[in-house]
């Protein structure tokens, strides 16, 4: 077995649950590479160990990459994966954590679960982006996991935003933005902005306005077979087109096309732990201080 450390932010908590995973795979003889950014931060021990370049994919022989820190950790390391098909670990020293099964109070217990093969695995799909006109950092990365979004930029004007849906008019937004949520995004913009919680294998999208003027619009769930074209007009000459944390900068008039990936991110489900429970941990569903008087 051949296991990937990613880690994205280096802050004295996190690291404390870096050397503490990687203690626990020394401890049981675990092949393991580490993202290259971590050697400064591993004093005389750093010589010991193999590192991996985070600009490039992983290597073909690893077999399971430990993302170490909150959902934001495990967006950015989708570039590491593709199409690779090795499944994430999610190790949250986050707050909300809906992507990561395992919290950092229980590291052990759950390593110790990975261990055992006591889990499961849960498939996410992906959107793919590309423009009309061309934008290199979307050819060499246009996916997301979470959302595409689209926002204004330097204005507080609306912008003017069409849809279509498979060649097909859909409406026209006039909002600050809209957000296109996979169902794994649902539990994050989307659902700031008034969207629907949606469970991760469900195959749909979710197109949500984000503060409409026509108040009649509300969020809507389509296939996720669904080819979407959208088209951005506004009083500023740009706008911004983000995907899950990467942003550009875009010009009224560059059609967006945006469309299932060809390939999915699996990430790894613990025992004892599943979607649901998550939502009633993390969003105290069911929890009422009336009922603890």
């Amino acid at each position: 077995m051949h296991i990937a450390l990613y880690n994205a932010f280096f802050s004295k908590e996190t690291l404390q649950y870096v050397k503490a995973t990687v203690n626990f795979l020394e401890l049981h003889g675990l092949r393991f590479t580490l993202v290259n950014r971590l050697k400064k931060f591993l004093g005389s021990k750093a010589t010991r160990y193999t590192y991996f370049d985070e600009e490039q994919k992983l290597d073909k022989d690893v077999d399971f990459l430990f993302s170490i820190g909150g959902d934001g950790t495990i967006l950015r390391a989708i570039n590491l994966i593709q199409d690779s098909e090795i499944p994430i670990l999610g190790i949250n020293t986050g707050r909300l954590g809906f992507l990561t099964s395992l919290h950092k109070d229980a590291l052990s217990e759950g390593l110790g679960l990975f261990l055992k093969k006591q889990y499961s695995f849960v498939s996410r799909s992906m959107l793919q982006v590309r423009t009309k006109n061309l934008i290199p950092s979307l050819e060499k990365s246009g996916i997301a996991l979470n959302e595409v979004s689209i926002n204004r930029k330097n204005t507080t004007s609306m912008l003017s935003i069409n849809a279509e849906l498979d060649g097909k008019p859909l409406t026209t937004y006039w909002s600050d933005g809209l957000i296109i949520s996979t169902p794994t995004g649902s539990t994050g913009y989307s659902l700031s902005s008034g969207g629907p919680i949606v469970s991760p294998n469900s195959q749909c999208w979710i197109l949500n306005p984000i503060a409409p003027h026509n108040i009649n619009m509300r969020p809507l769930i389509v296939p996720d077979t669904t080819e979407i074209k959208i088209s951005v007009e506004g009083r500023s000459k740009n706008h911004l087109l983000s995907l899950d944390s990467r942003i550009v900068t875009l010009e009224n008039g560059n059609d967006i096309y945006i469309k299932k990936a060809p390939f999915a991110i699996s990430t790894i489900q613990l025992n004892g732990s599943d979607f649901f429970s998550t939502l009633r941990e993390k969003l105290f569903w069911g929890q009422d201080k009336r009922n603890t008087q």
